[in-house]
């Protein structure tokens, strides 16, 4: 690794990543007093203040669990846990990334499908364009139930129905960014093209295509984390037993929450690494086009 890398991109994100944990501490502790002051006055225990403050970091049911615990509770149940178990979270993982990447799948298609159709015909520009900008006014919790239930009614459960509304949190930026991408090619590179006397479909298959593969890209990163959060969405109204959701619920009925935020920083690595992918595809895919690497 070049020093000037280190110094640019991996120091500011440690630094903010220190920053942000110190600020968990102290809301953990403040959070985690009230509890804590009750149990020892009950208990008439007087306790120093370093010692106070430790007990509001190990509390096993908190208000806000400390750093430490849920980085114990994710290594616990990702390393010390057989894949099969339903307390692992690469198990729950690997089940809810199987409906993200299909919606993410399913939602790419469409989002490209539309997007050339907006090019193509005008019409679809002025009549369909505001409803897809106006069905992403509608909150994905009233959504989701909605789904589960109108495919639950014709026997359509499991993997289905989670992947159907990823599938609609997905194709919006896609949409977007491939009209945007699409229309990007400058006038003068059109003309050069009639010029050419290239047809309609050579000059999208040379000219614009090529100029909306950034576009592209840039808006599957979104898409996959929309789809993400889509499926653990979809998850919640099912009761599914398993997947990141299905943690959720699970921690909510029982006040477990560091089980809670243990699977909220699992959600959070999965995102991490499905952008991360997508962008390592977007690079491969950039230099076989000529590209110069950054």
């Amino acid at each position: 690794m070049k020093p000037e890398t280190f110094k640019d991109k991996i120091v500011p994100v440690l630094t903010i990543l220190l920053v942000l944990i110190a600020i968990w501490y102290v809301a953990a502790i403040i959070l985690n007093t009230p509890f804590q002051r009750d149990m020892d006055t009950r208990n008439n225990i007087t306790s120093t203040t370093m010692e106070f403050i430790g007990k509001t970091l190990s509390q096993p049911k908190p208000v806000l669990p400390a750093p430490h615990q849920v980085a114990q509770n994710v290594f616990e149940n990702t390393f010390l846990r057989k894949l099969s178990s339903n307390r692992s979270l690469v198990y729950h993982a690997g089940v809810t990334l199987s409906s993200t990447v299909l919606g993410f799948t399913f939602g790419t298609l469409l989002g490209i499908v539309i997007a050339i159709g907006i090019i193509h015909v005008k019409a679809l520009d002025r009549s369909l364009m505001p409803w897809i900008i106006a069905s992403q006014t509608v909150p994905i919790l009233a959504v989701a139930p909605m789904v589960i239930v109108v495919l639950g009614s014709i026997n359509i459960t499991g993997l289905i129905p989670k992947a159907l509304i990823s599938t609609y949190l997905s194709f919006f930026p896609v949409a977007v960014g491939m009209v945007k991408g699409l229309r990007s090619p400058e006038v003068m590179h059109l003309d050069l093209m009639r010029t050419y006397n290239a047809t309609a479909a050579q000059t999208f298959w040379k000219l614009r295509v090529p100029a909306s593969i950034p576009f592209l890209f840039t808006s599957m990163k979104v898409a996959i984390a929309a789809s993400l959060v889509g499926t653990i969405v979809g998850e919640l109204p099912t009761g599914a037993v398993a997947g990141i959701g299905s943690k959720l619920l699970a921690g909510s009925y029982y006040s477990q929450t560091i089980d809670i935020w243990a699977a909220l920083v699992a959600g959070s690595v999965l995102a991490a690494i499905l952008v991360a992918i997508v962008g390592l595809v977007a690079k491969i895919v950039d230099r076989s086009m000529g590209g110069r690497p950054a």
